[in-house]
């Protein structure tokens, strides 16, 4: 059965296109995996776990149930599991801290889901690149699927501001857009960069909203109104992902010059050069234990660095696993997705 949610219209200052509504279908999806769980049928996907190259973590590793699912975007939600997309699996895939999996199939076939979050009205929010769509879940795997009002802008990345809206990055639209979770509004600003191609993106310790500009190599900051502030990364750095330290500093990841950046809330920029410079870093994420912790892509390794720039690499079991994101658990764990390995691992800080 479909439904069809309207909302009301919104009128915003600096709309780059006419706002459009986040006319949301919902569906009911299919679990992919039998038995297990209900609602989405679950699979014991966990292998035992493995020790690392270092003593200092533990890696534990989860084969995804659907062969070749990509596994890209990932986040934990309210209910305590941890939740990624699956790229080429077009799916959304459920974990438990015990390693039960759930899969969520999407409406849409061929969606090429990337970003994923979790909101504070309890939902999760995630973006549909090639669908060009906004998109929500509930925890028990009902979808709630959007168009973006800008066509072929490939929704990217996705986190909640401070402001209590969805914020995510629009890759080709070249645009940072929000999304209204009471009405479903969205509304697109246009990055005063042209082809700035931006990513990660994530709430500030200032009350703003922050991005990386991966083609740009700047980080942007914009206010819950919308204003753009750009800081240029020296270089070309190409950064990819960006997260709140501790600190109250950013923490971003700098994909082409293998490092990692820091950047105040007032503009200062210092880098940290990884011990492989070709690692290629990604996804980065605060842990409960004050320190940032970040994928390295091509280096197949989990990061740590402390706040003072001290960093230590863990080795992923699996060879060739092309880690992508990474997000921290109520348990203390750092979560992460391999997209070559298929897998959903975890690493003990």
């Amino acid at each position: 059965m479909i439904s069809i949610l309207h909302f009301r219209t919104f009128s915003f200052g600096r709309i780059l296109a006419s706002t459009s509504l986040l006319a949301l279908s919902l569906a009911a999806c299919s679990g992919g995996s039998s038995g297990g769980s209900a609602g989405g049928g679950g699979i014991g996907g966990g292998l035992p776990p493995v020790a690392p190259a270092t003593t200092a973590g533990v890696i534990t590793e989860y084969a995804v149930p659907t062969a070749n699912s990509f596994p890209y975007g990932i986040t934990e939600a309210a209910d305590g599991n941890i939740w990624f997309t699956e790229n080429g699996g077009n799916k959304i895939g459920k974990l438990t801290p015990n390693g039960t999996f759930s899969e969520y199939a999407i409406p849409t076939g061929s969606s090429s889901p990337e970003g994923i979050a979790a909101s504070k009205d309890g939902f999760l929010y995630f973006t549909e690149s090639q669908a060009n769509k906004l998109a929500r879940i509930d925890t028990s795997g009902n979808i709630l699927e959007g168009p973006v009002p800008t066509a072929n802008s490939w929704p990217y990345n996705i986190n909640p501001g401070a402001d209590g809206n969805i914020w995510f990055t629009e890759y080709i639209g070249n645009n940072v857009a929000k999304a209204d979770t009471s009405t479903g509004a969205i509304v697109e600003f246009p990055i005063p960069t042209l082809n700035s191609a931006p990513r990660g993106i994530t709430a500030g310790p200032d009350g703003n909203t922050w991005f990386v500009e991966s083609n740009g190599n700047k980080i942007g900051k914009i206010t819950p109104a919308g204003a753009i502030t750009e800081y240029p990364i020296p270089g070309v750095p190409g950064p990819q992902r960006i997260a709140t330290g501790p600190d109250g500093n950013l923490w971003f990841t700098e994909n082409a010059s293998g490092k990692i950046g820091k950047i105040t809330p007032t503009g200062t920029i210092t880098e940290y050069p990884l011990p492989l410079a070709a690692s290629q870093p990604t996804g980065i994420t605060a842990g409960h234990d004050g320190n940032m912790w970040f994928c390295e892509s091509a280096g197949n390794k989990i990061g740590r660095i402390t706040i003072s720039g001290t960093i230590t690499e863990y080795a992923i079991p699996t060879p060739g696993s092309g880690p992508e994101t990474i997000a921290v658990g109520s348990d203390g764990n750092l979560w992460f997705d391999e997209q070559l390995g298929n897998k959903i691992g975890k690493i003990t800080p």
